[in-house]
């Protein structure tokens, strides 16, 4: 058995019980302090770090009675994150003391930035953690700590994209609760795209439920798209850039002309997602989005999400674009006419919906734009 001190995000009970799989009575808990120390945020990253800090203290929680099974787990997911283990002395009520154990991570690997808060982090990102550790945990055993730091971020963005599915109002016509049953749950892959499987029935429109059917998902997160739109010019632009899935499907022409495209972050709205992709993919500012739609793209086989707009823009100022090299992105970028999109359409040259999608609704209001425009 090991007694071990929490000083930052597994403080959160209920990211403590997830991570270990068990809660409730079962665990010993007793708030702890750790003298001549501080928590703090860590720079661009949503957990903190603890640092020697002379005459300041750390707050934080005694769990004693670990077993070597906990030990396991936490390992795994505090693994990924560079931090190892070391004794310390804590302090308790009444001036009682206590040997326990800490992880620390490791030095050079974080950068401090202001002190921490719990629950400032409990409500800014308590909820997505929560969710992310579930998909973290499920993987125990299967890939190494690090394989799973390095699918963190993409885990974060499907926590995201999760959350706000989970905000939109409920279908009136159907209660899940009744009429979803889940046999089964699966998380058969994870890396930068994740799959999932579930065994389960759904109530038919006789009323009857269905028999148990195993179906399986693609989970991406959730993305905008944005087609750059000059009015004045009457031009828009368009990038290509090498597809791996429609290589991997059998197609022969992969390299795909699309409107610039990409995931959204976590705290990240869809709008600024839009604006960001922009700048990076094309070189572009834009200075308006007009919403065109958002939607499940192929709800038969992938849980993405996407938000399309047409944004306006000057394509007589680019600067910068072609993507972000860290994340092996290769594109170039041509601007045609709106005619020329338009024939593309019409000649079944695109193979991309969201491209389709909004051309087609470009061309509805297209004169609305140009006039508003001058």
């Amino acid at each position: 058995m090991i007694d071990l001190f929490f000083y930052g995000t597994l403080r959160y009970v209920p990211l403590l019980e997830r991570v270990l799989g068990r809660g409730g009575a079962g665990l010993d808990t007793t708030v702890a302090s750790l003298p001549d120390h501080a928590v703090y945020a860590v720079k661009d990253q949503i957990f903190p770090m603890i640092v020697e800090a002379e005459g300041e203290t750390a707050i934080g929680l005694l769990v004693r009675g670990l077993s070597a099974q906990d030990l396991d787990a936490l390992d795994f997911y505090e693994g990924g994150f560079d931090y190892v283990l070391k004794p310390i002395t804590v302090s308790l009520a009444e001036g009682a003391t206590a040997a326990a154990q800490v992880y620390f991570p490791t030095p050079g690997q974080w950068q401090a930035s202001a002190p921490w808060d719990l629950e400032t982090w409990i409500a800014e990102s308590g909820a997505l953690t929560l969710r992310a550790a579930e998909e973290v945990m499920a993987y125990q055993g299967r890939v190494t700590p690090e394989q799973m730091r390095q699918s963190f971020p993409s885990i974060r963005r499907r926590a995201s994209a999760w959350l706000m599915a989970q905000s939109r109002p409920e279908d009136p016509a159907h209660d899940l609760s009744r009429d979803v049953e889940i046999a089964a749950h699966k998380r058969a892959y994870v890396n930068f795209f994740a799959m999932e499987e579930m065994d389960l029935k759904f109530r038919r429109y006789d009323g009857s439920m269905s028999p148990v059917v195993n179906r399986g998902v693609a989970l991406v997160g959730r993305a905008s798209v944005v087609l750059p739109y000059d009015p004045l010019r009457d031009q828009v632009l368009l990038v290509e850039q090498f597809r791996a899935a429609t290589f991997i499907a059998g197609e022969t022409r992969p390299w795909m002309w699309e409107p610039v495209a990409g995931l959204i972050d976590p705290g990240e709205t869809p709008q600024q997602a839009a604006c960001r992709e922009a700048m990076e993919e094309a070189g572009v500012t834009i200075s308006q989005l007009e919403e065109v739609t958002q939607a499940y793209p192929s709800s038969g086989s992938s849980g993405e999400f996407i938000y399309i707009y047409v944004g306006l823009t000057d394509l007589s100022d680019i600067r910068g674009g072609g993507g972000v090299a860290g994340e092996n992105e290769d594109l170039r970028s041509e601007i045609i006419s709106f005619d020329t999109l338009m024939a593309g359409v019409d000649s079944h040259r695109y193979q991309d919906i969201p491209l389709i999608t909004a051309a087609l609704w470009l061309a509805r209001h297209r004169d609305r734009l140009r006039a508003q425009a001058g």
